[in-house]
């Protein structure tokens, strides 16, 4: 199928873990894929898996002209856009009002909401042409307040939750629909920047960055006239222990 006859899905945070797996999903449902991330070789490589069914864009989300210039490119390349995943996050493991630095604060809300906000500004345009999903990876504690999670990280997913809930609500006519996905904890290497970084026996109950793939493509492959507004996706486990936390 050629590209200009398949659907195009643009991912941030495609370099490893969960928007890796979402490139790797949405390329097997047949979709076009182009990945950004911060690092370079680390998006040529999840491209290269993709068997020739993707572009490499690396990017930094937190850099508005550099957005703008990879939006381009993706347009240039494949004509359109159907879909758009952010995927990329970041938190640190002083999250507390008594440890944190200011300026990493800023950092994280930069790129779990500033960064958001400045990729769908930017692919709007396109995705009112074809009528787009936007999917927002946030967090658990972007659903259900948990302390563990940090001012920060906390701070910004919560009000992803309400950066989604106001495109619903103003780009409706437009066909365009979003939904803020809250996956508790999964096995990624995000989870380095806890605390306390899980081991091995904790990580195999958790979500794997496949089972989030999954869903979000079950987002993405929904009927034009069906919205998912918010999903919550968890480990069984979560409901016989702590509660889930942050990715």
């Amino acid at each position: 199928m050629d590209d200009d006859a398949r659907r195009v899905l643009w991912i941030t945070g495609g370099g490893s873990g969960m928007g890796r797996a979402v490139a790797r999903t949405a390329a097997a449902a047949g979709w076009a894929v182009a990945v950004s991330g911060r690092r370079a070789e680390a998006v040529r490589e999840t491209v290269e898996d993709l068997g020739g069914a993707g572009l490499a864009v690396p990017l930094d989300v937190r850099d508005g002209a550099a957005v703008t210039a990879a939006r381009d490119r993706v347009l240039a390349h494949f004509g359109r856009l159907d879909g758009l995943v952010l995927s990329a996050g970041l938190n640190t493991p002083q999250r507390r009002w008594d440890d944190q630095s200011i300026a990493t604060f800023h950092d994280v809300v930069a790129t779990n909401l500033g960064a958001p906000a400045t990729l769908i500004d930017a692919s709007l345009p396109a995705l009112r042409a074809t009528g787009g999903v936007v999917v927002a990876v946030s967090s658990y504690s972007g659903w259900a307040f948990h302390p563990s999670a940090g001012v920060a990280y906390s701070a910004s997913k919560t009000a992803l939750g309400s950066l989604v809930r106001t495109l619903n609500a103003q780009e409706a006519d437009h066909g365009v629909r979003a939904c803020h996905l809250c996956p508790g904890d999964v096995a990624t290497d995000f989870l380095r920047q806890r605390p306390q970084v899980p081991d091995d026996a904790a990580r195999a109950l958790m979500l794997t960055p496949e089972d989030v793939a999954r869903t979000v493509q079950f987002v993405l492959d929904s009927p034009a006239h069906v919205r998912i507004d918010e999903l919550v996706v968890s480990p069984v486990t979560a409901s016989a222990g702590p509660r889930p936390t942050a990715r």
